[in-house]
């Protein structure tokens, strides 16, 4: 395999030089028994990342919320207007629920069918983007970058979480790889043309779902980072490889049917959609998500921790990289940087937003991850050791953060905090046996599928915590007294994941949350006061109603009726009835 993306600068390794990543490139004896281990770790990761999308109930707001979006689709048969709680939702593009609601019909509405689609996103990003590395740098940095994807935290997360977050990174990591194995191709004298214009509009196809995915940050954050390039490297030849004219087209032919279709079924959408959720959300706090401007630096630090100790060694494969024709790794880094600082500098601020850098960074440390030696190697093992055990040595704390009616939950989260910390010990102490038993590429193998398990257990153990947030444990006292005609109330609060377990809707009181542009279209489908839902609730309908404590000592200071049906720290469930129990 060429050493750059340009084949006339490649430098071939010889016959017999050893792997980065513990083999040799022409085959020993021992690569037979080499292939099957790699083969197993592989099914054994997969079966991790598989099994890890079914080890949690559904969380708020996202996983709720995508999750029954997705419900009411295959219940009511719409899927141009998107609909929450039976209102109009028009923030985010269709995709990602279009896929979720395939999933639900292929294989029913659970939990893990409502993660299937960002787990199978993140693990085909991380295929990509070695694909791409393999193309452009060969066999030892497609392994190496395909392991620091899987190794980072917050790749792991969020391809594990149910959020519009990993399906536009996925997305724009599809259009990263096919840029750069368009241009490979572009400086390739030999390649066909038509073969760099095919990977070229695969780039424009991958911007085209990421625009469905999450809206017009699926074409500006790539425009961005291509024009941060061009400034950087000079590089103005690179536009005429764009195939701007044929791209745009396949873009539009892809964008274009449903927000014609969603906007001539509801006129109200394109002004929400394009200046409420797209100029307003970036230039203003309208959406109360204001940070400080540094506020996704720990968000990097953190989810790129594993591999922070090569920030040397990706500086020093930069400037490696020669100054002429078409550089990869520093469109790379022009990809991060540009889109780091793009959402730095939003009004609107959460911490997957800068998701789409990872797969930048990846490869460009897979590229310097093929450079290194025994010794630096082993520095970054230590330095990982002593945080593995500040964090052992911390897990305790875990129980002491919640509240007194949280304490149980903390200190079982606290277990499996510890218990990850353990297992990454363990797996680093590996990693410096290996390492000094000069198989530096087993070493790194181990580093890296050290910290993909200690995050994946970290992630199943949540689950101490999330079970109480999901609400699951009120479903069945609910379902108990629960008729098919009974409306649901939910007062002063907008429970985001009861509606999926319950299958059912909720009619939302006086205060409409993330709804508000919903129940302004369609004001006949909520209660816009306390008052009006006193009297529904009094007019003999049997009726349950979702409030927190706090509203229900309230009501029950106003003498309103109400039967305790089921209730956690958070939330009560009240009934204008006498449940038959």
């Amino acid at each position: 395999m060429p050493a750059t993306l340009d084949p006339s600068r490649s430098t071939p390794s010889p016959p017999d030089a050893p792997d980065a990543l513990g083999a040799h490139v022409r085959a020993p004896a021992c690569a037979p028994a080499r292939r099957w281990i790699w083969a197993l770790l592989g099914l054994a990761v997969a079966a991790a990342w598989i099994w890890a999308l079914d080890a949690r109930h559904l969380l708020r707001s996202d996983e709720g919320r995508y999750a029954e979006i997705a419900r009411e689709m295959v219940t009511s048969g719409d899927w141009v207007t998107v609909r929450y709680l039976g209102l109009k939702y028009f923030e985010k593009p269709p995709l990602q629920m279009w896929m979720t609601a395939l999933a639900f019909e292929a294989f029913g509405v659970g939990e893990w069918q409502a993660r299937l689609w960002v787990g199978i996103a993140g693990a085909g990003a991380i295929a990509l983007t070695a694909w791409a590395a393999l193309r452009g740098w060969g066999r030892r940095a497609a392994v190496a970058t395909a392991l620091v994807l899987l190794a980072a935290p917050t790749w792991n997360l969020a391809s594990h979480f149910n959020s519009l977050d990993m399906g536009v990174s996925a997305a724009l990591a599809a259009v990263l790889a096919a840029l750069l194995l368009a241009q490979r191709q572009g400086a390739d004298a030999q390649a066909a043309p038509a073969r760099r214009r095919r990977w070229m509009l695969a780039a424009w196809a991958a911007m085209a779902a990421a625009v469905l995915t999450k809206g017009l940050i699926g074409i500006v954050l790539p425009g961005l980072a291509l024009v941060v390039y061009t400034l950087a490297a000079r590089d103005w030849a690179l536009w005429r490889r764009l195939q701007i004219v044929g791209g745009a087209l396949l873009f539009l032919l892809i964008t274009a049917p449903w927000f014609v279709i969603v906007s001539q079924r509801n006129p109200e959408f394109a002004w929400f959609f394009f200046i409420h959720e797209h100029w307003q959300r970036y230039t203003s706090t309208v959406h109360q998500r204001g940070e400080p401007i540094w506020y996704f630096v720990p968000q990097l630090l953190a989810g790129f921790l594993p591999w922070i100790g090569l920030a040397p060694a990706m500086v020093a494969a930069l400037r490696a990289e020669p100054a002429r024709g078409f550089r990869p790794l520093l469109f790379c880094a022009c990809w991060a940087a540009s889109i780091f600082a793009f959402f730095s500098l939003s009004g609107s601020k959460l911490p997957g937003y800068i998701l789409p850098v990872f797969p930048a960074l990846a490869l460009i440390a897979g590229v310097a991850l093929t450079t290194m030696d025994a010794r630096r190697w082993r520095r970054q093992i230590v330095a990982m050791a002593i945080v593995a055990a500040a964090a052992l040595a911390a897990s305790p704390l875990v129980a002491r953060v919640g509240s007194a009616e949280e304490a149980a939950q903390f200190a079982r989260f606290a277990v499996w905090i510890g218990c990850a910390a353990a297992l990454l010990l363990a797996a680093l102490a590996l990693a410096w046996l290996l390492n000094r038993r000069g198989q530096l590429g087993a070493s790194i193998a181990a580093y890296a599928l050290g910290f993909f398990a200690a995050t994946t257990v970290g992630m199943v153990g949540h689950e101490a915590l999330g079970r109480a947030i999901s609400g699951v444990d009120l479903v069945p006292p609910i379902e108990a007294v629960l008729q098919p005609a009974m409306p649901i109330y939910a007062v002063r609060l907008l429970d985001h994941t009861l509606p999926f377990y319950l299958r059912r809707t909720m009619i939302l009181v006086e205060q409409p949350d993330e709804l508000e542009f919903g129940v302004q279209q369609e004001p006949q489908k909520w209660l816009p006061t306390l008052a009006a839902f006193r009297s529904a609730w009094r007019a003999g309908q049997p009726a349950l109603a979702l409030m927190n404590h706090a509203t229900y000592a309230e009501l029950q200071a106003d003498h309103l009726p109400m039967t305790v049906v089921a209730q956690d720290e958070r939330r009560v469930v009240v009934a204008n009835f006498e449940p038959h129990r």
